[in-house]
């Protein structure tokens, strides 16, 4: 359950005051259930604790844990291709022409259908963590549509949510570019890592490093040609590890061996139910103090345009 990456996002309007019990009917509305033959793709809540739990929201500090499973269907469109060119073929033996245009495309669609429900299925897991006492909503993947895709699903059960991803006064980028190349800038309970990404602004393409020195020579030589951090391995002591992005969004998050062990000896039964909601209250507390730290480090938040629509 421990997150590994970070979507963060800054909830606007009121939804945060919604009741737990309300919270809980609207999210089984909208509740998983498996695809259908024909379906290429479904989204909906299941149980963060898995078959071990019934509740779609766990709820612990004012902080909510919800879990969202996507499922589609693999369909190589090779395969497609392949099966519609066959058929292809042996009408035009059989009618003595080539198909039109549009023919061919009518072809393309019903083998499309006709080889769906056949294909396999896969299904991802994508936990959200609601902070509602900061109105921050933060979600564990690492792709920006599938963080899109979970937060349509709770607009969709909520029947809004006013949403803008989270910024910052002073950008990413030359936040990182200014740590990497001055350490005197660093504040004092930063850490720097060992992995870094650097970008030029023109065509000169990528530098991306594993395992470095990033106070070295040769990467404060690449600083002084003008190009810039776009990726940097940080931490706050004694607590986390990540990288963080110039979108603002935290990868390969790695929490402390501290904070394993203090989740470790937390006593919990043997009932993973109350497992989940310990690692769940540690984990969000260090995430919280995390994010604090990371907009006081860039200038603190900035303001969201008022006029941003509601459905951001």
């Amino acid at each position: 359950m421990w997150f590994r990456n970070l979507h963060l996002y800054r909830l606007h309007g009121a939804q945060a005051a919604l009741a737990l019990k309300a919270f809980e009917k609207a999210l089984a509305a909208q509740a998983y259930r498996p695809l259908g033959g024909s379906e290429a793709r479904r989204i909906g809540w299941c149980p963060p604790a898995g078959r071990a739990g019934t509740q779609l929201c766990h709820e612990a500090n004012a902080q909510r844990l919800l879990t969202a499973v996507r499922q589609e269907r693999l369909l190589p469109a090779g395969v497609v291709r392949e099966e519609v060119e066959e058929r292809a073929e042996a009408l035009e033996a059989d009618e003595g022409r080539k198909l039109r245009r549009q023919e061919r495309l009518t072809l393309k669609e019903q083998v499309y259908e006709e080889l769906l429900p056949q294909a396999f299925v896969r299904s991802t897991r994508i936990d959200l963590w609601w902070d509602t006492r900061r109105g921050l909503i933060g979600i564990n993947t690492s792709s920006r549509k599938r963080a899109e895709e979970v937060l349509d699903l709770l607009r969709e059960t909520l029947g809004s949510l006013r949403v803008t991803p989270l910024a910052t006064n002073t950008l990413p980028m030359r936040a990182m570019t200014t740590w990497l190349g001055d350490p005197g800038t660093r504040p004092a309970e930063m850490e720097i890592g060992d992995t870094v990404e650097l970008k030029a602004k023109g065509d000169d393409g990528v530098i991306r490093g594993r395992q470095l020195d990033l106070d070295s020579d040769e990467i404060h030589s690449h600083l002084e040609c003008g190009r810039q951090a776009s990726k940097l391995a940080l931490g706050v002591e004694s607590m986390i590890r990540f990288v963080l992005h110039d979108d603002l969004t935290i990868k390969s998050i790695r929490f402390d061996d501290a904070v394993i062990d203090e989740a470790a000896q937390q006593d919990d039964g043997d009932d993973p139910v109350a497992r989940l909601e310990a690692d769940f209250t540690i984990m969000t507390h260090v995430l919280g103090v995390t994010v604090d730290t990371l907009l006081q480090w860039l200038g603190g938040e900035a303001q969201a345009d008022a006029d941003f629509p509601s459905a951001a």
